[in-house]
């Protein structure tokens, strides 16, 4: 299995998660190619999710020959994927190609840059729009954003998402790249959720970002620079 426990995150190790993330690292990678980049990996990663924590069972089939056993994966119809906007759309859509049948969220949250980190390294975050599914303990919930860096945005996001929900049967925070301060944060403010990335960079700089990271995900794929 191509997913590794590190520290407070587990980790995507699989060779195609980490070819494509090189990529769409590299700053010459232009508009359209970032952005299938991020659909391509937002595919791999579910595939992955798929075969490391959703369950199996034994079906009877009737080939064109014969009666068979074959194995059919249990829960694809109970799947939440929630959008961070905007970033996520495209890491979402790779998402839907593994989960075509999943329940979706949208939650537009966004952290005030001109206010700046205060002394814990964290933003104000401002949420302008959610639309969440209901939840129910049998799903599978996969909080997707492709940039975990100071955690403020997605803490203040999974506080929507877990309003008043049960706690479901697995619970995703998914991204490309991430920060460990951010994985730190998140970690200690929301324990039950199991951190998958497919990279953990080397630190935050001054202004918040990731780094080597990859610029800002929202712009590089909707070329808003």
């Amino acid at each position: 299995m191509t997913i590794e426990q590190r520290g407070d995150a587990h980790l995507i190790t699989h060779a195609m998660a980490k070819d494509t993330l090189s990529k769409i690292r590299d700053e010459n990678t232009e508009q359209v190619g970032f952005r299938k980049g991020l659909v391509k990996l937002g595919r791999i990663c579910g595939y992955e999710i798929i075969d490391g924590a959703m369950d199996t069972e034994y079906v009877s089939i009737n080939t064109p020959l014969t009666e068979t056993t074959g194995e059919r994966v249990k829960g694809l119809d109970n799947v939440v994927i929630i959008n961070v906007l905007r970033a996520a759309t495209p890491f979402v859509e790779g998402l839907l190609k593994a989960f075509p049948r999943a329940k979706q969220g949208v939650i537009s949250a966004g952290r005030n840059e001109d206010a700046g980190m205060n002394e814990n390294g964290e933003f104000p975050i401002t949420i302008d729009y959610v639309k969440l599914p209901e939840i129910t303990e049998k799903d599978t919930v996969i909080v997707a954003d492709p940039m975990l860096a100071t955690g403020s945005t997605m803490c203040a996001v999974l506080e929507e998402v877990l309003n008043e929900q049960p706690n479901p049967e697995n619970f995703f925070v998914l991204s490309a790249v991430s920060a460990p301060d951010g994985l730190l944060n998140v970690h200690e403010k929301f324990p039950q959720a199991d951190l998958l990335t497919v990279s953990i960079d080397d630190r935050l700089n001054d202004d918040g970002f990731i780094v080597p990271g990859l610029g800002d995900a929202g712009d590089r794929a909707f070329r808003t620079t």
